[in-house]
């Protein structure tokens, strides 16, 4: 990565792979790998003027601008003097500058900020702290609890017994779930011993840099032998160390090579879509001016030989000056008067319309997250029109759609559903946030943050019904959940999934509070009493099997085994004596998935002691086989896991943020389509596509791509193809002559007769992204309503964007929240960061950012239209009004002899675009609003015409082109023949230049000022104000110019004397403006009449019903919590992972001495943890801390309370 003033040197070879040697500086040098500093800054003391310049000199306009200043400076061409030119231009580089140079201020404070933290590295046998710009590869460095990573590490040793470290990787992926990462036994046994540690030089070879977080490949050569070295003994920087007192690691990868850094992706200057037509159409309106300036080069060279001889007698000629030399000069002279086609107003007033904007989303109460103290901020100016013309939004999961919280909502035991609260009639009631909760403080060890609003469940407990006991004594066992109790009473649970935690934190609070653990038993206290169990076997879960069982010996000496898993899997192994209460919980468990609950069916078998004896032996045998031990044991596995009795069937909601299904759904009706693109699994991805609206039953079909072979990934998109649109043709229709550069055509959307979704996971997704099939899946893919891409990289997010924005003549918006969304939010067209309690480093990249997704719907239909609507009225009329204004000139170069002399006094000239008509411009800009907010939801249909570009284009720009050569001819021509021959009413003459002058120019600005009036739709008292104020301004102004007084100061400046009293008091002037002004705004106002009656355009229909409703809509609907009727049911524990069995069981235990405690039950009072419920059910966190809470102290997890415990049994 190469960055402005940071490393000239050639670029380097490509790294194949990457060697190091432990302690040894020197020999790491010679490869002259990347210290660990970080420069995201742009411009260093030296660099920022020339480059700085150097980027604004590539806007055209500016680039123009200079031109015209050196036309200005040479006096034969010049008719206006060069302060005219110069000082608008150093005022607009200067206010760029500057905004440039505060930016990267910040990225240089920040970037400071990092590279001087310091860490503890061990140099020459002692450990120094170093600022970790001073680290570099090959380096040990020592880490503590709570410390940020410094760079990518190999870990070496630790603190925690099994050379375990527990991080959180928030900042990578926005998951809060703790995960652990252990050392080999060969350096682990180097401890925290300095001398062994700085003696250690082993020697690495692995990858080169790259940006996969979930791969890592290399072997560590040591006294030797040769070790692997795979991902789970990696620590990546942006990490966090918790619960460990220390570690060493050894540096692998340092700064711009760390996979954080890789992952960034290359900062790209965004520019608007208005911004590339702006581009053309500048372009276009050079052409015409030099096409302009050329005729009027042409009639000056005509002129002179016809009647320039006539004139030599009182304006001789200078010495070698005949007509054509006369004619190139007039050409450059009319360059410099025709100038003010393109205004360098309009690139400031551009500026500050995006400036204003950008304060309406930072002030935005409505976009303010009150919990987390986090208002919504505008990081970028540039971009706020683009905001309304949004067609793909790319999304990522956890952490934006979801709160990544499991809460145990309802289940089934035995038949009965428990979960819904009635009324006295029997009807089902909606739970809120005041629905009564039940009271269990019956039971001291209950969470407090645990909450559940149907008694009937807490009373079938207190009256022991064997089969809600057996329901919740499963809940308790089988899991492999670490339990911490630091104090008495005060359990928090570390599970590897919130959804085990969610049920063992619900059989908790019914009374079966799981308590603590070894490896060969699980104790429970069972409705006040404790109970251990001897745990004999965990047949552990993975995604095949989708179920996981325990075997336990009770203490009254009965072998049981409890199994919970997906209900189709369960099915499959019940006993027949259980169709009955199958058919009952199946359905429940079609109501519970109707909802988008995640279900999970609980059933339990009695063994007998000789066959499980048996059965253990042969279990031994197959877990110590070399062949095909896998195998074995699934097949061991599948015999004693039948003949099962159904307990029951749980449902847990994953929870997501408040109001995404609403957002979705207001977004999906703007004709936005919604792409999510995440890491987790395909049924995890499926299962909240349905809970938040995305996915629905009604859907013809949802396609799901997951072949293993390219073959296999083509057949199943064209069988989609073809499903969706049986006369496809085979390749993609291009739009006819549209490219979107380096010669890609853009493809056109193909519409499809019904609703349908796709679901796409990473390995066939990285065949669908090659460049044989990116066609075939993006046709797919934009057929579809929805589409979901599960398990994909942060590389491939990107790839997924920057495909649509390659062959999609659309604007694409990115969201996410974590180190693994950056490269997708740096690929889109605009970028937005969640802020919260899953770290910065999103919202560090992105454009815009705010705390809830559920805040998106206003940024786009409210502030992102507005946005839009008012850069599309102010360049339609900038472009008019000036337009206008510049036209005038044209004509009367036919009746001035193309002389190159202005139609206008040369102060109004000046003034005309800075001071006569910038508010009133600036104020329809900021403040003008169609409908306001209320009504733009109601009607998110309203925001179509932006994704369509249909404000301003081309087509637009060419209709303000008419209309202004139409205004033009008025504004000349009737002035004109109104003071041919004309006299004043005292019989003096009025027909002079500076008359015709004034009152030409007075007709345009009243003009200009009605067309404004026109092309506004809210009038604020700021606006009347505007407009008022700059004629009145005008007059004053125009009075004072034209005053005795500043013609003796100074006559050369100001010779336009007493014109302003002498014309301005003829009737018949007044009459000319009124007859001028009607004239040029009755075509418009014709048009517009015709328009709305014969093709109202959707804006037109809202506003009609706006004024019907007198400007007070209507209360908006009550939304009620959207319920689905569904049939299908999600599998088990989605977000779990296999191996934790093993952990849990093996010998090498992870344990401390256990507290000495009661039961629990003997306590009068309810412990509380210090937490309060939040919002409708606070759910189980991973981190067992409550969402957005601001925590200084992180607390110990449970595994630190575990020591290595050795069973001579084993």
């Amino acid at each position: 990565m190469s960055f402005f003033g940071l490393d000239c040197a050639r670029k380097k070879e490509r790294e194949l792979e990457r060697k190091l040697r432990a302690n040894d500086r020197e020999y790491n040098l010679s490869f002259k790998y990347a210290t660990n500093a970080i420069k995201t800054s742009k411009y260093n003391l030296f660099t920022f003027l020339p480059l700085n310049l150097f980027e604004q000199f590539q806007r055209i306009a500016n680039a123009y601008f200079l031109f015209l200043l050196l036309l200005q400076v040479i006096p034969q061409i010049s008719s206006l003097s060069w302060f005219t030119t110069v000082v608008p231009l150093v005022l607009v580089l200067s206010v760029t500058a500057a905004k440039d140079a505060t930016d990267d201020i910040n990225r240089h404070r920040s970037d400071n900020q990092v590279n001087n933290r310091k860490v503890q590295v061990l140099i020459d046998g002692k450990l120094r702290s170093e600022r970790w710009m001073d680290v570099q590869v090959g380096d040990i460095i020592k880490l503590e609890n709570n410390q940020f990573v410094t760079a990518d590490l190999l870990l070496l040793s630790s603190s925690e017994p099994l050379n375990l470290i527990y991080i959180e990787t928030a900042e990578l992926d926005g998951e809060t779930n703790l995960k652990v990462r252990q050392a080999l036994t060969v350096t682990g046994d180097l401890g925290d011993t300095i001398e062994s540690l700085a003696a250690f030089n082993g020697e690495v070879r692995c990858e080169p840099p790259n940006n996969r977080l979930d791969r890592f490949t290399g072997t560590l050569t040591y006294a030797g032998q040769k070790y692997s070295l795979d991902n789970e003994k990696i620590l990546l920087r942006g990490c966090t160390l918790r619960n460990t007192d220390w570690c060493f690691g050894l540096v692998l990868f340092g700064g711009p090579e760390t996979k954080l850094m890789q992952n960034c992706g290359k900062s790209t200057f965004k520019r608007t879509s208005i911004d590339r037509l702006m581009n053309v159409l500048v372009l276009c309106i050079f052409g015409f001016l030099a096409f302009m300036c050329t005729i009027l080069a042409i009639g000056n060279g005509i002129w002179e030989l016809n009647d320039g001889s006539q004139f030599t007698v009182f304006l001789p000629r200078q010495e070698g000056t005949d007509a054509a030399f006369s004619a190139f000069l007039t050409f450059w002279s009319y360059v410099i008067i025709l100038n003010t086609v393109v205004p360098i107003s309009l690139y400031v007033s551009v500026e500050i319309i995006r400036l204003g904007n950008s304060f309406y989303i930072d002030w935005d109460r409505k976009m303010y997250h009150a919990r987390s103290d986090t208002p919504a901020e505008a990081r970028t100016t540039t971009l706020n029109e683009e905001l309304g013309q949004i067609k793909y939004i790319f999304s990522d999961k956890t952490g934006t759609l979801t709160q990544n919280i499991m809460t145990f909502n309802k289940c089934s035991i035995n038949g009965k559903s428990y979960g819904d609260v009635y009324d006295y009639t029997g009807q089902r009631l909606e739970i809120t946030e005041h629905t009564e909760t039940v009271d269990f403080s019956f039971n001291p060890l209950a969470d407090p943050r645990f909450t559940f609003h149907d008694h009937a469940l807490v009373e079938a407990v207190k009256l022991e019904n064997p089969e809600v006991h057996a329901f919740f004594r499963l809940l308790a066992l089988c899991h492999t959940v670490m339990p911490e109790e630091k104090n008495e009473g005060e359990l928090f649970y570390q599970a590897q999934s919130p959804d085990e935690g969610a049920l063992v934190t619900a059989a908790r609070n019914f009374g079966f509070v799981f308590r603590s653990r070894t490896p060969d038993s699980v104790s429970i206290v069972e409705m006040g009493k404790q109970r251990s169990y001897e745990l004999l076997a965990i047949l552990d879960f993975n995604n095949v099997r989708k179920r996981m069982s325990v075997i336990v010996r009770s203490p009254e000496g009965k072998l049981s085994l409890y199994c919970k898993g997906a209900d189709t899997i369960v099915y499959e192994r019940l006993h027949q004596s259980c169709n009955k209460l199958k058919d009952v919980t199946t359905e429940h468990l079609n109501e519970f998935a109707g909802e988008g609950l995640r279900t999970l069916a609980l059933a339990y078998k009695d063994l007998d002691e000789e066959y499980f004896s048996q059965w253990k032996q042969r279990h031994h045998e197959a877990s110590t086989a070399l062949d095909d031990r896998e195998d074995r044991l699934d097949q061991l596995y599948e015999e004693i896991e039948k003949d099962l009795l159904l307990l029951g069937a749980t449902a847990i909601e994953d929870k997501l943020q408040d109001g995404v299904p609403q957002t979705i759904e207001q977004l999906s009706k703007a004709d936005i389509k919604i792409w999510v693109l995440t890491g987790d699994k395909q049924e995890t991805a499926e299962n909240i596509g349905y809970s938040c609206n995305m996915l629905r039953e009604e859907m013809n079909e949802v396609f799901v791509v997951s072949g293993n072979t390219p073959e296999d990934v083509g057949r199943e998109l064209r069988n989609a193809l073809t499903t969706m649109k049986p006369d496809a043709v085979e390749d993609a229709v291009f739009l006819p002559e549209r490219t979107l550069g380096k010669g890609v055509r853009a493809i056109r959307d193909e519409a499809v007769n019904g609703e349908y979704g796709l679901v796409i996971n990473g390995h066939s997704l990285a065949y669908a992204l090659e460049r044989s099939m990116e066609l075939d899946f993006l046709r797919t893919a934009c057929m579809c309503k929805a589409v979901i891409c599960c398990r994909v990289t942060p590389l491939q997010k990107a790839q997924v964007v920057e495909l649509v924005k390659k062959y999609k003549q659309t604007v694409t918006l990115a969201i996410g929240d974590g180190a693994n969304d950056v490269s997708m939010i740096k690929a889109a067209h605009i970028g937005v960061g969640i802020s919260g309690q899953e770290g910065m480093q999103a919202v560090l990249s992105s454009d815009y950012s705010f705390a809830q997704f559920r805040f998106l719907q206003r940024l786009l239909l409210v502030h992102g239209r507005w946005s839009y609507l008012r850069m599309c009225k102010f360049l339609r009329y900038f472009f008019y009004k000036n337009f206008t204004f510049t036209f005038v000139h044209f004509w009367y170069a036919f009746f001035c002899g193309f002389s190159a002399q202005t139609v206008y006094d040369e102060w109004f000239i000046t003034l005309y675009n800075l001071v006569y008509t910038a508010l009133p411009v600036l104020g329809m800009s900021l403040f003008d609003q169609d409908v306001n907010d209320v009504w733009s939801f109601q009607h998110p249909e309203l925001y179509v015409p932006g994704q369509l570009n249909l404000y301003f284009s081309k087509t637009a720009f060419f209709k303000c082109a008419l209309h202004s050569g139409y205004s033009s001819l008025v504004l000349f021509f009737i002035p004109y023949a109104a003071m041919y021959d004309t006299v004043r009413d005292d019989g003096k003459d009025i027909a002079d230049y500076q008359s015709f002058a004034l009152l030409t120019q007075t007709c345009l600005l009243f003009t200009v000022c009605i067309q404004l009036g026109l092309e506004m739709s809210y009038w604020t008292a700021v606006n009347t104000f505007f407009v008022l104020g700059s004629l009145a301004m005008y007059f004053v102004v125009t009075f004072t110019m034209y005053s005795n007084g500043m013609f003796l100061m100074l006559p050369s400046s100001f010779p336009f004397i007493g014109t302003g009293r002498n014309t301005l008091n003829q009737p018949n002037v007044w009459l000319t403006i009124l007859l001028t002004s009607i004239l040029c705004v009755l075509p418009v106002v014709t048009y517009r009449f015709l328009s709305i009656q014969l093709r109202p355009t959707i804006n037109d229909k809202v506003m009609f019903k706006v004024r019907q409703a007198k400007a007070t809509p209507p209360p908006p609907p009550r939304r009620t919590r959207i319920r689905r009727t569904s049939s299908r049911r999600s599998g088990y524990a989605f977000s779990h992972a296999q191996g934790y069995g093993d952990l849990v069981t093996s010998g090498r235990y992870l344990r401390r001495p256990a507290l000495t405690r009661s039961s629990g039950f003997a306590h009068a009072g309810r412990t509380t943890t210090g937490f309060s419920p939040m919002g409708r059910s606070a759910g189980y966190s991973p981190t067992g801390r409550p969402q957005n809470a601001k925590i200084e102290d992180v607390e110990v997890t449970s595994l630190q309370m575990y020591r290595t415990v050795r069973d001579p049994a084993f």
